[in-house]
């Protein structure tokens, strides 16, 4: 497995709000991360990239140690995270965006490469290169982050809700990138609310529950769970 997480507990101060969660992605796979609002995932994802820190567990990439290492460090190794809401900078241009994802000194040395990599990936962000991100539409905003994160050359890439309000047309569009992504051998661990949107497009899932793992496994075998449907319909 190319991520492990094990047995990960996180808190805020002295309120604990993720128990024993434990998630594995292998290379080249597309991993969900699933469940209601507040159950943990963001906390989950955030801890991995380094943001919150842990309270007790331990978190594996290419078999080295995270747990105590600076997100700047885990960066560097090839891992990268898009938060939620996209959060792009919204006053420099759509070029300066992407460079600014190409940080790091690997990284920095194919940026030309990558820039034009990106451009192909995302043709609309070609258009608009030179416009201010806040300009640009919601959709064109994910494609913005999505490409500055990959501008790190990641070899995870961690995405928090990026088909959130999206049109339909968009999330076609998002799907065949995640696809694009993935067949490059970059894995990808993605966060989101709409289940069945989610299960379609990921090979595997977790579930959380009130900041505990309720269940996990092929993504075929969860779309019609009896958990799922308790989980997200009652009952």
């Amino acid at each position: 497995m190319l991520l492990e997480v094990r047995g990960l507990d996180v808190a805020y101060g002295d309120f604990q709000v993720v128990w024993d969660v434990s998630i594995a992605v292998a290379a080249g796979e597309a991993v969900a991360l699933l469940g209601p609002n507040g159950s943990g995932k963001s906390t989950v994802v955030n801890t991995i990239s380094g943001l919150v820190p842990v309270q007790a567990g331990e978190i594996r990439f290419d078999d080295q140690n995270l747990t105590e290492r600076p997100t700047h460090h885990r960066a560097g190794l090839g891992l990268a995270h898009v938060l939620e809401r996209r959060r792009v900078f919204p006053h420099l241009t759509v070029r300066q965006n992407l460079m600014l994802g190409a940080w790091h000194p690997a990284a920095k040395a194919a940026r030309a490469r990558s820039l034009e990599r990106m451009f192909a990936l995302f043709p609309r962000l070609a258009e608009r290169q030179g416009q201010v991100a806040r300009t640009l539409s919601g959709g064109e905003q994910q494609m913005l982050a999505l490409g500055r994160g990959l501008m790190g050359l990641p070899r995870l890439l961690m995405v928090d809700e990026p088909f959130l309000g999206l049109a339909p047309q968009v999330i076609g569009q998002m799907r065949a990138v995640f696809e694009a992504i993935r067949r490059e051998g970059i894995a990808i661990l993605f966060i989101e609310q709409n289940v069945r949107l989610a299960l379609s497009i990921a090979s595997r899932g977790y579930i959380l529950e009130s900041g505990r793992m309720a269940i996990a496994g092929p993504a075929k075998d969860l779309i019609d769970s009896p958990v799922t449907r308790r989980i997200f319909l009652g009952g």
